[in-house]
C-alpha cells in the first residue's frame, strides 16, 4: 500500500505535487490544511485522511486533531503537532514545523513531509510517500518539490 503524505498545504496544493500522489492508495494530510478546497484537490486523486492544525481551528473544516489508522497490520497515528501524539503508534505522521523529518525512533517511524503550500517559513516545498507492507517495516521517502516561489511569481499575468 503507498500512502501519499502532505502537510502545511496552508490554502494551496502545488502542481509539482500532482504527478507524485497519482495513484496513491491515500492520502494523509498533517494539518494546517488552509481550505476545503485543498482537501477536495486531493480527494480528486485518492481518499483522504486530515487533521486540525492550528491555522485550521477558524475555518471549522470540520477536522479532528487526532487520528488513529490501522493500515496494512501497521498503527499510523496523524496529528499536527508533536508531542500531542500518544506514542504508541508504529508511524507517526506529523506537520506544524514546515521540517522534513524522516526518522527512527525508539521503535517509531517520525514522519514529517514538510511543507507543501507556499505560505510560510520554509524553503523548500515538499511531500512524502509511505509504503506499508504487511509484515515488514514501513519505508518512507520525502519528495522535494524544489525551492518555494514567492507568492506574487505564482500569479497568472494580466494579458493587458
Amino acid at each position: 500500500m503507498l500512502l501519499g503524505v502532505i502537510s502545511d498545504t496552508h490554502g494551496y496544493v502545488d502542481e509539482r505535487a500532482l504527478p507524485h500522489l497519482a495513484g496513491v492508495d491515500l492520502i494523509l494530510h498533517g494539518g494546517d490544511v488552509g481550505s476545503s478546497d485543498v482537501l477536495g484537490e486531493l480527494a480528486s486523486l485518492a481518499p483522504v485522511y486530515a487533521v486540525e492544525g492550528n491555522n485550521d481551528v477558524a475555518l471549522d473544516l470540520g477536522l479532528p486533531p487526532r487520528l488513529m489508522l490501522e493500515l496494512e497490520g501497521h498503527r499510523i497515528e496523524v496529528v499536527h503537532q508533536l508531542p500531542h501524539s500518544q506514542g504508541n503508534s508504529e508511524v507517526i505522521v506529523h506537520g506544524h514545523s514546515h521540517k522534513t523529518r524522516n526518522e527512527w525512533l525508539d521503535g517509531t517511524l517520525l514522519l514529517n513531509p514538510g511543507a507543501a503550500g507556499r505560505v510560510g517559513f520554509h524553503a523548500m516545498q515538499s511531500i512524502a510517500l509511505l509504503r506499508l507492507e504487511t509484515g515488514k517495516l514501513p519505508e518512507a521517502e520525502v519528495v522535494v518539490l524544489g525551492p518555494r516561489l514567492p507568492s506574487a511569481a505564482r500569479r497568472p499575468r494580466s494579458s493587458r
